[in-house]
């Protein structure tokens, strides 16, 4: 049995740098007080204890995954709050030692609330433990578990709860990449059409459009924000912002004095093939900037990988199609997202499960297919150009230097955006007919090489660059 998974599930607004350890931390913090409000134990409560386990431990700080802790416990909330609040509210608890709730409720929080444990738990490797206690007896015992792009879980949650994908739920019941396929063929549909006819059955067609375009409005600005901000990045590593220069000497002269205005001045520009390439990477770089400086982005499928999707889109709208309108931004978002869940359902799209081809290797795929459908490709095209960039993201380790997502996470955005422009090159001149190699069996590929591959390259900081070059030599 599969469970249906949203566009909106895969494309999630929230606050960087990661989403596995920053957004699922942050959201299973919230979804305790929840259940402490429920049962009615958070009057009792008077002190609160945070285990972290596993790679949460090891590269929690770096991550921020104390940080979001704290804001989950405030009940603050990841998609709406202003980024300004976040620092206000971290110095408060961090100085008074007190998590304030709402209503009033206020409870001590020691500095050494939160314990970082190197053991693994057995469910997954992203694993918390939420501990309340009155009067020195527990009385709440929770473990949650993230399991990439925001998503989180307990160990015995009921599935069957969920919205099982079949065909009296939903016209076009999706597990695997050969029934998308074979929806398209017999209905001649393209894929961005099969999504949208099941996202139907949950909500309104406006409110797709509203939520689809406050998602590309959110992308659109943190490139933005990234392109116009220099300096050097929080976290210790001094990683100087590199998308501001570039963006300085790509735009010229240009003048403008919005986001909007910002497109038509790109569109303006020269075009040559190094050019692109510039702005591409520009592009990616931005966002993942704004991601590691704990700013707001949209997690596609993740937070480190978030750059991909809005970069590859970017450049469709100022490169290859300058009369694109909102109505291609929403084929390439629906379409990115159904990829994105069908890795999700046969694989991971956790960097501490499978390394960064979970991550960048998943939203490369993700762009690849979107790209190829607004070239005019055909569906089978599409799943070719998936399949293209994945494979070559195949045992894509993640070593973070420092536990922080900035190196070598901020540039494999931008290798990543351009290996999915390539991918759908190469797709649309490509008979799918005649592939050796179907987008199916990459997923089952990757999730194998995942569960390989050493857990020292698993977002834990304990291999590759990590461990080469340390922080003491930056």
């Amino acid at each position: 049995m599969s469970q249906f998974i949203s566009v909106f599930d895969m494309l999630k607004i929230g606050v960087g740098p990661s989403s596995s350890h920053t957004l699922g931390p942050w959201r299973a913090a919230q979804a305790w007080v929840k259940k402490l409000r429920e049962t009615n134990l958070l009057e009792n409560i008077d002190a609160i204890q945070i285990h972290l386990y596993g790679s949460l431990s090891l590269t929690g700080k770096g991550h921020a995954t104390d940080v979001a802790i704290l804001l989950g416990l405030s009940e603050a909330d990841p998609e709406y709050i202003p980024i300004e609040d976040v620092a206000i509210i971290v110095e408060r608890i961090n100085t008074q030692e007190e998590i304030y709730f709402k209503g009033g409720k206020v409870v001590a929080f020691p500095r050494n609330s939160i314990t970082f444990n190197r053991d693994f738990l057995p469910f997954h490797s992203n694993g918390m433990r939420f501990i309340g206690l009155a009067d020195g007896k527990e009385i709440s015992n929770e473990t949650y578990f993230s399991i990439g792009g925001g998503f989180i879980v307990q160990e015995d949650d009921n599935l069957e709860e969920e919205i099982e994908i079949n065909k009296k739920n939903f016209p076009y019941p999706i597990n695997r990449a050969l029934q998308l396929e074979e929806y398209c063929e017999r209905d001649n549909l393209q894929i961005s059409d099969i999504v949208l006819k099941n996202e139907l059955e949950l909500r309104a067609a406006d409110e797709i459009d509203f939520e689809l375009n406050r998602i590309w409005e959110t992308m659109l600005e943190c490139m933005y924000i990234g392109c116009h901000t220099e300096g050097k990045l929080p976290g210790g590593l001094n990683v100087k912002r590199r998308a501001f220069d570039t963006h300085t000497k790509l735009i010229k002269d240009a003048e403008y004095s919005n986001q909007k205005e910002w497109i038509t001045a790109i569109r303006g520009n020269e075009v040559k093939f190094r050019e692109i390439l510039k702005w591409v990477s520009c592009f990616a770089l931005s966002v993942n900037e704004v991601n590691a400086a704990l700013g707001r982005v949209v997690t596609a499928p993740t937070n480190g990988s978030a750059g991909v999707i809005p970069a590859v889109l970017m450049y469709y709208l100022v490169i290859e199609n300058h009369e694109a309108d909102f109505n291609h931004i929403k084929k390439f978002l629906l379409t990115a997202g159904e990829i994105g869940s069908i890795f999700k359902k046969n694989a991971t799209i956790s960097a501490a499960m499978g390394g960064c081809q979970a991550e960048i290797g998943v939203s490369s795929a993700m762009a690849a297919a979107a790209l190829t459908e607004l070239l005019g490709g055909t569906p089978d095209q599409c799943l070719s150009a998936a399949e293209i960039a994945m494979e070559h993201h195949l045992g894509l380790t993640c070593d973070p230097i420092g536990g922080l997502v900035q190196v070598p996470c901020i540039e494999r955005n931008s290798m990543g955006a351009i290996k999915a422009i390539h991918a759908a090159e190469i797709a649309l001149e490509t008979n799918p007919k005649e592939s050796l190699v179907h987008l199916d069996k990459v997923i089952d590929t990757m999730w194998e090489t995942a569960k390989d591959m050493n857990k020292n390259y698993k977002e834990t900081s304990e291999g590759g660059l990590a461990v080469t070059v340390r922080m003491v030599d930056c």
